[in-house]
């Protein structure tokens, strides 16, 4: 790829690579899917150019929705990369823990409308986790890698999205993640209405009763 250069690894993920890089004298993510030895050449090249192609269409479309997402620069199915914008910012991962109840409570409800303008529009994100959202410099929430997310207004997939959000917050920010949990969903209500947000609430209880009844099942 044309005028990359000082690529440094900043994430060795499952399906893909990501660096920070030099593109035409701007600071840029490169985002790289690794071939797949397990899968036969042809499915493994099939699946990893249809992601390449997908997830950018999934940032435009997000950006439409209102959701700030990284600006991408140019596409290579070819060699499965995508060069995107680096966001200047911190990850809310990171930055939950050290900011105060009541700015806590804004950007919680912030992601929650945020979540709730995706789903709005048809598109559901994949991995929701505040791994993929950063704090930029201007205060906007970036939500990004979109590399899971598809277009579907399915109840099922939003419970699906939300409740990998409340097992996230459990999982990293257990001291404050009900009340957390809370704000989003109040900001995701503000969005999609009452009806819609309960609806959404009622799949997350059914997913985690199923996933009760599968460790009951292997005891």
């Amino acid at each position: 790829m044309d005028k990359v250069s000082r690529q440094v690894l900043v994430k060795k993920g499952a399906e893909a690579n990501l660096y920070l890089a030099s593109w035409h004298g701007r600071k840029v993510i490169l985002k790289k899917r690794l071939p797949k030895k397990y899968r036969p050449q042809a499915l493994d090249d099939q699946i990893r150019s249809y992601r390449t192609i997908h997830e950018p269409q999934l940032i435009h479309e997000a950006k439409k929705a209102g959701v700030p997402t990284p600006t991408v620069f140019l596409v290579s199915v070819k060699e499965a990369t995508i060069i995107m914008e680096f966001i200047e910012g911190k990850q809310l991962k990171h930055l939950l823990s050290e900011v105060s109840p009541a700015k806590r409570k804004r950007l919680c409800l912030k992601i929650g409308k945020l979540a709730g303008k995706l789903h709005q529009h048809g598109i559901v994100h994949g991995d929701l986790t505040t791994s993929n959202m950063i704090l930029g410099k201007t205060g906007k929430i970036y939500f990004v890698d979109f590399g899971l997310g598809e277009k579907t207004d399915e109840t099922e997939a939003r419970g699906v999205d939300l409740h990998l959000m409340k097992r996230a917050l459990q999982s990293t920010h257990f001291k404050f993640a009900d009340k957390c949990f809370q704000d989003i969903i109040e900001g995701y209500q503000r969005v999609l209405g009452v009806e819609c947000a309960k609806n959404v609430l009622d799949k997350i209880k059914e997913i985690e009763k199923r996933g009760r009844y599968i460790v009951e099942r292997k005891m």
